[in-house]
């Protein structure tokens, strides 16, 4: 309760900026839009029936659920200025991919873009589903498969990795969104596609080391006071 109240006070001292990699309101053709949404929905169905599962069978883990959330609404909200006269920024999706799986965390990160969008104007509702699709699904994937594939071998490089690709797998998705939407007149999609992932790779490959690193010490901090829910959900 205490590490929830701090993360809570923390989204109230971070600064907003105008634009960042949460794709911005009425940005995206209206066209595309509607794909990323149809596109997300089933995962957000699935991940639904998962955590309604998950929360009948370990009532116990509603607070774990809880801290996720938490956790990744005020990481995602801290944006940094960039050179580039943006902003980007960490995701927070790789923690709750790594305790509780893609589908839980669809259904988690869709909630806080939904939040980010109404109380902080951070991406917005008609780019919620490619916002969605970049961060709360593909990030998650990400994050899920890499520590599955390596916690084996060494669990803190494999947290380590699964966060740190799991927030540049995210920015990669939104270029290519970026670059769909609006290839250039002249060189078409591969060159925008190269604009767009140039334009957060200064501040985002730093972003991505520190989100890891912040991982690692969050999860060995849950299993110092929490061991047993993390072994009930087979870490």
């Amino acid at each position: 309760m205490r590490y929830l109240k701090f993360f809570l006070l923390l989204v109230f001292l971070v600064p907003s900026f105008g634009f960042s990699m949460h794709i911005m309101e009425g940005f995206l053709p209206p066209t595309h839009a509607l794909i990323w949404y149809i596109l997300s929905l089933p995962f957000f169905v699935i991940g639904l029936f998962t955590i309604r599962k998950t929360i009948k069978e370990k009532p116990n883990l509603k607070m774990l659920l809880a801290f996720v959330g938490a956790f990744t609404f005020v990481l995602s909200a801290m944006k940094i200025p960039s050179v580039t006269g943006s902003c980007s920024h960490p995701t927070g999706i790789g923690l709750g991919a790594i305790i509780f799986g893609p589908f839980t965390m669809t259904v988690i990160g869709t909630i806080v873009l939904l939040f980010q969008a109404l109380l902080l104007a951070h991406g917005g509702l008609t780019t919620l589903g490619a916002n969605t699709f970049s961060m709360a699904i593909v990030g998650s994937l990400v994050s899920y498969f890499i520590y599955k594939s390596l916690y084996k071998k060494n669990r803190n490089i494999a947290v380590f990795l699964a966060a740190f690709l799991g927030d540049l797998f995210t920015y990669v998705t939104t270029s290519f969104q970026l670059a769909v939407a609006f290839p250039d007149k002249t060189h078409g999609f591969i060159f925008s596609l190269a604009k767009f992932l140039s334009i957060f790779a200064i501040t985002q490959v730093p972003l991505a080391i520190i989100e890891g690193l912040v991982t690692v010490v969050v999860i060995d901090l849950i299993y110092k006071y929490n061991k047993n829910e993390l072994f009930e959900e087979g870490l």
